[in-house]
């Protein structure tokens, strides 16, 4: 929690998010260009800010790409922030939250359009029994109930409780309890494309590093990278206090 307000106190830092937030998926060399300081000046920033988990990165070839993570603010706001939002020092933090969106990636190398990642206290079979299960999706996605197999080839549906399906899932890899890749197709956006994301899984000391990726995401569909936040916030909430955080919380 230090490491987060530190990151965001410093102004150039914040405009680093904001201008990963317009444009995710940033290498140094496109960071360094908007700002009035040393390419080892925008480097310290981003060290801080990923020290912080407020940014997340992958390396493709050469080049590495900076991502905004939102999960560290929402995590914030439920599970300290939220009991005081009518204090002005809660606010900036809640105001910050509200703006972290991204837009389309411009870059042509297969990239992702968005990384979020979290560190949940748990065992890494009981979070990826959490990502497979059944029974276990309803806690944290949406009130979804998962059916199907994480198993090449096989598809993974999310039911509504209505009993519609709000998702399907083409499972493409899953190396349990590592690393599942599948599609993504929404039915509660009436033509939507499909797209792709994976759950990669690093085991900790007493604990798992969940990171999750998405590409292809279509430019009218960015607002999923909010519902992937949220997701990764109640599932990390769930596992390791056993009780889904309140519905008032899922921003709606």
């Amino acid at each position: 929690m230090d490491a987060i307000f530190k990151a965001l106190g410093d102004p150039a830092r914040r405009a680093i998010l904001d201008s990963l937030r317009a444009r995710d998926g940033q290498t140094l060399t496109d960071l360094e260009g908007q700002f009035e300081m040393t390419r080892f000046g925008v480097m310290k920033h981003l060290n801080v800010l990923e020290d912080a988990s407020l940014i997340v990165t992958t390396r493709k070839g050469r080049f590495k790409y900076h991502y905004l993570n939102a999960l560290p603010l929402q995590e914030a706001i439920d599970r300290w922030i939220d009991p005081l939002l009518a204090k002005p020092a809660a606010r900036a933090v809640i105001d910050l939250k509200s703006k972290l969106e991204t837009a389309p990636m411009l870059e042509a190398i297969k990239t992702p359009d968005f990384v979020h990642q979290t560190i949940i206290q748990c065992s890494a079979a009981a979070l990826w029994d959490a990502l497979v299960s059944g029974e276990a999706t309803s806690h944290y996605y949406f009130d979804t109930v998962l059916e199907g197999e994480a198993a090449p080839g096989e598809t993974l549906i999310y039911r509504a409780p209505d009993g519609s399906e709000m998702l399907s899932c083409d499972v493409i890899a899953a190396d349990p309890p590592r690393r599942l890749e599948m599609t993504f197709a929404p039915h509660f956006i009436p033509g939507a494309p499909s797209s792709r994301h994976v759950y990669v899984i690093d085991e900790m000391q007493g604990a798992c590093r969940l990171t999750i990726e998405h590409y292809d995401l279509p430019p009218e569909m960015q607002g999923i990278r909010d519902g992937w936040v949220l997701i990764a916030s109640r599932l990390k909430t769930w596992l390791e206090t056993g009780k889904p955080l309140p519905v008032s919380t899922m921003g709606g």
